[in-house]
């Protein structure tokens, strides 16, 4: 294992959903020892780390970020000592491993929550988020759930209302409670102490809320949704600008990181979700050494076509706001539609939708930052339409039909394509249906096709590890007179890398006499491209990389 301690600058991540990835003991869903089987997999993509999503004890109304214990395992995914063998043998294989820590809500089964609603005079009855009624017993104000409702619920035993940002069953830590920081910092300390390299912080930017708990105004009809907002989803009918993203959060980031600090080579994934600006929110959680290591956001897992002089833009956004910050580049997750299906409709062959793929994949290692990949998208896996009654996620059933919910992208991984429910689990049914279509794309599939998506992004990872540039240096946009192209410079002491990307299915030219002694790499991670003199010629979706002397 690399023993640099800023690792993560330049990290590619791997996200593992335990529930979709592996069963091991044929309960249809996946667990940690399945986890444990299939790491060979990930080590041979050439990652840096792994994002395990959460394993703890849990009620799973929410599927795990709904915590009653931060420390204790669920059963239906193991044991601690299971997860203690995935520590060792991620670490053997040279693989970090980052765990999800939400800490913005409990489940309202913890024993936290259980004592806090039982008085207004209790030891912990400070911890979460209490407020009085109005005079005429409705909520205190009009924030509402993320995932529907009013964001209030009753507690009649305090005769008070208690925040959830989420659902009814995950209240609010109050994060003005010195006393919860605390707590939250020894659980943090718990798993430090075990061995883990840090943590993907879920929905950091609702940590705090406004304590006068003003009303939120009404969305003008003119006032565009944030980025990865769906467009019937009631969530968005309010500028949230009391509910979240408060700057009092800001301040509370110092102790997390100090405690990092104390931890050589540890670090911390930042969650910035539903903000109006989510770049800008996510870079201010992460400037100077205060604060958080690395966030990610929306802007890339949105169906809105990314064009050239999209990318452009973004690209030169991040360099101005994340100068002194890491983001972390992420075109998908389990809270958002499959990668595969989300710009497909732009591309109208089937040709056009690979070369597509394949030229995504060596964008996102290409550009300044680490970034994410979340599991399946390396398959090219689509997002899954997953039947009302087979529906297990509580914002799909609750959103149904103009909400279809996460379900679509959480479906199980599928390792074989001739085995039952596609080498998933022995089960007779997964706890999610597996498209057949995602069976095409079965790893042992891609395995033996040497031009698979899969094959693309192993050697682009692992090309990736050899390029100084791409690991450590920095971004210089070019202009270029195709408006088509996306170009830009990675350089550092002792590298400069060429990267062009034409982001249109035509094909495109471009002059390179403005790049002397130009030497393509070399490395069969581009598509095809002919030269002719100083003129080259990149196909559709094609890209290009070269070194400069």
């Amino acid at each position: 294992m690399a023993t640099h301690t800023d690792w993560w600058r330049s990290a590619v991540i791997y996200q593992i959903y335990p529930r979709s990835f592996f069963d091991s003991n044929g309960d249809g869903i996946g667990d940690l020892p399945g986890i444990l089987q299939k790491l060979d997999y990930v080590a041979d993509l050439g990652v840096d780390a792994v994002w395990i999503s959460p394993f703890f004890q849990s009620p799973m109304k929410d599927f795990g970020y709904d915590i009653s214990d931060y420390r204790a395992v669920d059963p239906i995914f193991g044991t601690l000592d299971d997860f203690k063998a995935i520590l060792t043998a991620a670490h053997d294989r040279g693989l970090r491993v980052l765990i999800d820590q939400v800490w913005n809500h409990t489940s309202d089964e913890h024993l936290w929550f259980v004592e806090s609603r039982q008085s207004r005079d209790n030891p912990k009855a400070d911890w979460y988020v209490w407020a009085d009624p109005n005079p005429d017993g409705t909520p205190p104000n009009n924030w509402l759930a993320t995932l529907g409702g009013s964001a209030w619920a009753w507690e009649p035993r305090r005769q008070q209302y208690y925040l959830h940002n989420f659902l009814v069953s995950q209240p609010d830590l109050n994060w003005y409670n010195p006393e919860v920081v605390s707590a939250i910092l020894d659980t943090a300390r718990f798993w430090l102490e075990m061995g883990v390299d840090g943590f993907r912080l879920d929905v950091v930017n609702f940590f705090t809320h406004d304590p006068s708990l003003q009303n939120n105004p009404m969305r003008p009809a003119d006032v565009p949704r944030p980025a990865g907002a769906a467009p019937n989803d009631p969530f968005f009918s309010q500028i949230n600008l009391y509910n979240f993203c408060q700057p009092q959060t800001v301040e509370l980031l110092r102790p997390i990181r100090q405690l990092m600090d104390r931890y050589a080579g540890t670090t911390t994934l930042a969650e910035i979700s539903s903000a109006e600006d989510t770049l800008l929110v996510s870079s201010a959680y992460v400037q100077g050494r205060d604060r958080l290591h690395m966030a990610y956001n929306s802007s890339l897992m949105t169906d809105t076509p990314l064009t050239a002089h999209r990318l452009t833009g973004l690209i030169r956004r991040v360099e101005t706001l994340f100068e002194d910050g890491v983001i972390c580049w992420t075109a998908g997750t389990h809270d958002f539609p499959r990668l595969k299906s989300r710009w497909s409709q732009s591309q109208p062959t089937a040709f056009l939708q690979e070369a597509f793929d394949h030229m995504f994949a060596a964008l996102i290692i290409s550009l300044r930052g680490s970034c994410c990949i979340y599991q399946g998208d390396e398959l090219g896996l689509t997002q899954a339409d997953i039947p009302y009654e087979k529906m297990q996620d509580p914002y799909g059933i609750q959103g149904y039909p103009h909400v279809l919910g996460r379900d679509g992208s959480r479906t199980p991984m599928p390792w074989l394509k001739e085995a039952t429910n596609a080498g998933f689990t022995q089960a007779t049914v997964p706890w999610l249906p597996i498209p057949t279509d995602h069976q095409e794309q079965a790893v042992d599939v891609q395995d033996a096709d040497p031009n698979s998506l899969l094959h693309k992004y192993r050697r682009l990872i692992h090309w990736r590890q050899d390029q100084l540039a791409l690991r450590a240096g920095d971004l210089q946009l070019l202009e270029l007179a195709d408006d088509r192209l996306v170009g830009f410079l990675r350089q550092c002491e002792t590298q400069r890398l060429l990267c062009l990307f034409n982001l249109s299915p035509e094909t495109v030219y471009q002059d390179l006499s403005r790049f002397p002694r130009c030497q393509p790499t070399g490395e069969e991670v581009f598509s095809s491209d002919r030269s002719y003199h100083d003129t080259l010629e990149i196909p559709p979706y094609g890209v290009f990389f070269a070194n400069l002397d």
